[in-house]
This record gives C-alpha cells, structure tokens and sequence, in this order.
C-alpha cells in the first residue's frame, strides 16, 4: 500500500529535485497535496515553481497549495542568492499548466488532516515551517491524523549554513519550527549533520542526466546549478542534496540512521537565532519526541534515486 503524503516545500533547488523524486514515485507515495511556503524565494514564486515542477513530471493530478507569505513573527528572509531569482536555478521557466488551487495551504492541511484517519499521513517539510505551525495553531485536532512528522532543517555537529549555527530552514522561521518540533507527534529530522553527507558529485549528477527523461535532465540541471555555487565548496565534492533526503527516507528508510533526542529551537538570541538544540540526554521532563539523523548511505541514496528516475 502506498504511503499517503503531504508535501509542504518551498522551492527552491533542492525542493525542486525531491519533488521530482515524490512525483515520479507513484506507487510507492499518495501525493495528496503539495503546500508551498515563503523562503527561498516569494511564496508566489514557491507556488508557481511547485507548478512548474509538476508539470515537467507530468503529475497534474496532484493539487498545488499556495500557503504563507511570511513568517509568524520575524520578517522573511529569502535565498535567492542560492537559488537563482527564479528559485529554480537556470532552468528554464514559463507558464505552468495548471496554476495553484484557490485553497489556502493551511485550510488545505488543516481539512486534510482532520479528515484522515487517526496518524495516517505523512507530513513531509522541506522549507520554514510556517504553513505547519499555523495549521497546528488553529487547528489542534488535526495532529491526530499525523503518522510522522518528517522534516528538512537544522544542525549540531556540522554548524549552520547561514549563520554559524543555524540551517536556513530553521532560522527562516524559528518561531514555527520551535512549535512543530514540540507538537507532539514524532518527528524525523534531517539536519546538515546528514545531508552534508550526501554529496551530488559530477559522477553522480552525470549518471542522473544521462538517463535521458525529462524529469531526469530537469533533476540534473537542478543539482549543477547548485554544484557551481562556490559557497557550495569545490564542484569535485558536489553539493549537499539537502531535500531530497526526507523522500528517500520513505522510500527505503535503512539509508539514513538516527539517534532519539529533544530539539529545541533559539528564537531570542541575535546571535544564535534559529539554533537547533539538540538533546541527545534522555532526562524525565523531556520526551525524546525527535529522531535526529546522524548517518547516510550517501551511495544507496542516490542509487535509489536513479532507479526511481528511471521507474
């Protein structure tokens, strides 16, 4: 039975790819909706990118959910510098197909999850929390239909990536991700201790492209552009595929291991804004609520990645 998911993103690159990825694994993942989010780039551009993607796939039975324009309380900071002005890079960007629905992303999450069947979905995050927080928020009966919380941010061992200590995902909207990591249902959280394990280097990115389908090319030209940005490090060692790795991990969860822990996320300090505190000490008042990602089997991951691609 496939597994039934809600895709909340904000592409974004690497978003970019691990929608390729869900989109084209259509046995295994019940696309039930895609929300976008403000980060990397607008929250116009994040929809109308998710659009753009589904289009490449081919996958316009999915609906699209535009959702928050803004963080809950600071003000955005988008990524564009990492992104292209596009949010996806140098690929090449038209009209979509299909535009998002007129549905709020929240509303969308919020009907989505009151409605399933008690801890039946799975709730896939790869941008700033926003659209999450705020479903929670209004609606707290929807987390019974939550099975696993499964989420892109944060950083202990490796440091951050935009500020010494925080991951953008995290420091984009600290104020959420404090709230979803410490909602309650268990949470599965892809930090850059992994994902910097998992480096799309030119052998790999190569073996992608050359599979020759659109999706595959798309994905490609996706992972280069990242390749080539010099705060990247050198092209030789690839970029981290930061997103991706939640979609992997439902599709063949023995890549990725991980240690229970607590996760507390700064929203006070100018200093150390959006970093993730990382409990790995069991202690009483605490629930180790958080499965932190501490290893990748970096060749696995993207040798399910080419299979999938080629499915």
């Amino acid at each position: 039975m496939s597994q039934r998911v809600i895709f909340d993103c904000d592409p974004g690159v690497d978003d970019g790819v691990a929608l390729l990825l869900a989109f084209s694994a259509k046995t295994e993942l019940d696309l039930l909706g895609i929300t976008t989010v403000a980060g990397n780039v607008s929250a116009e551009l994040t929809a109308r990118n998710a659009c753009l993607i589904r289009d490449i796939a081919g996958r316009t039975d999915v609906p699209v959910f535009a959702g928050c324009t803004r963080p809950l309380v600071l003000e955005p900071i988008e990524a564009g510098h990492f992104h292209g002005e596009s949010g996806l890079g140098d690929l090449p960007i038209g009209t979509p197909t299909r535009g998002a629905a007129r549905e709020h992303a929240v509303d969308f999450i919020v009907r989505t999850l009151c409605d399933a069947a008690p801890e039946s979905i799975s709730l896939v995050i790869t941008g700033p929390m926003t659209n999450v927080a705020t479903a929670l928020s209004r609606e707290p009966r929807c987390l019974k239909g939550i099975k696993d919380l499964i989420i892109m941010g944060g950083a202990r061992r490796e440091g951050g990536n935009i500020t010494a200590s925080a991951e953008y995902n995290i420091y984009a909207d600290p104020h959420a991700a404090q709230a979803v990591f410490n909602a309650g249902p268990r949470v599965w959280a892809f930090g850059l201790d992994a994902t910097h394990q998992v480096r799309a280097t030119p052998a790999r990115t190569a073996a992608i492209s050359a599979i020759g389908s659109p999706i595959a090319r798309a994905a490609a030209q996706l992972i280069e552009f990242s390749n080539a940005l010099p705060a990247n490090g050198p092209r030789a060692q690839g970029s981290p595929l930061h997103d991706p790795c939640p979609i992997v991990w439902l599709l063949e969860p023995d890549l990725f291991e991980f240690l229970p822990c607590h996760v507390d996320v700064e929203t006070e300090s100018r200093l150390t804004l959006g970093h993730t505190a990382v409990e790995f000490r069991a202690r009483a008042d605490r629930a180790q609520n958080v499965r932190w990602a501490v290893h990748a089997e970096s060749e696995g991951v993207f040798s399910l990645i080419s299979r999938v691609f080629q499915a």
